[in-house]
């Protein structure tokens, strides 16, 4: 005869072997809370370099932001300078870099500007020292300007950081109207000069050492450069 409980003791047994293969099998299922503590950690990685956490002030409002800043700059705020200041700067910088690039190719290609004729050296590093010899009174005029300029760019930029209602490098300066139209379209164009800014600074910095070490001009360093490296 059977014992009594036997008949009990097997149902247990398959309820039990059917709980621990449906626990098994979840083991291999996709969670939903998996799934969103992934997509929040993915989340905080940077869009310019993905192994590292995006910084926390760089959230991709700013034109141009993609979340680089592997040094860590944007969290400095116990020195005088924070994000904005640092905003100020590089938008200063990309227009500075913009503007050097191309006058020292158009002075390259189509001579010194009227008054600075003696300046007739292709490389305008050694042009600059030509000027200086010749009349030092336009570097000395050119460096009252600039001190002016910063003190003007100073100011706007510490009363816009206490206020919060000047975005950095924000001059009003929009002759054509662009920040009044399609916003979209203003967002990209802020991001292009950003982009062409940034481009500009090592394209100044480029004309600056080659200038200075090759003594030749922006233009004629690249045409040695192609006729030296040709294949």
């Amino acid at each position: 005869a059977h014992h009594p409980y036997t008949k009990h003791e097997n149902m247990m047994k398959i309820a039990a072997f059917v709980a621990l293969l449906a626990g098994s099998a979840s083991a291999f299922a996709p969670s939903a809370t998996n799934g969103r503590v992934s997509t929040a950690v993915a989340a905080e990685k940077s869009a310019a370099l993905p192994f590292m956490n995006r910084p926390a002030l760089l959230d991709g409002s700013m034109a141009g932001d993609v979340g680089f800043d592997p040094l860590g700059l944007s969290n400095i705020d116990d020195v005088g300078i924070d994000l904005y200041w640092l905003r100020e700067a590089e938008v200063k910088h990309c227009r500075v870099a913009m503007l050097a690039v191309v006058g020292i190719v158009q002075v390259e290609i189509f001579g010194p500007a009227p008054g600075c004729e003696m300046a007739t050296d292709k490389c305008q590093m050694d042009a600059f020292w030509q000027i200086w010899g010749a009349h030092p009174q336009y570097i000395a005029f050119a460096l009252i300007m600039i001190s002016i300029s910063e003190m003007v760019s100073g100011i706007a930029a510490t009363a816009g950081r206490e206020s919060g209602d000047r975005a950095p490098g924000d001059f009003g300066l929009d002759p054509l109207g662009y920040g009044k139209g399609d916003a979209a379209k203003f967002g990209r164009l802020q991001a292009q000069e950003i982009a062409n800014g940034r481009l500009a600074m090592f394209a100044a910095a480029g004309e600056l050492v080659q200038g200075c070490t090759t003594h030749q001009g922006a233009l004629e360093n690249l045409m040695t450069s192609l006729k030296d490296n040709a294949f």
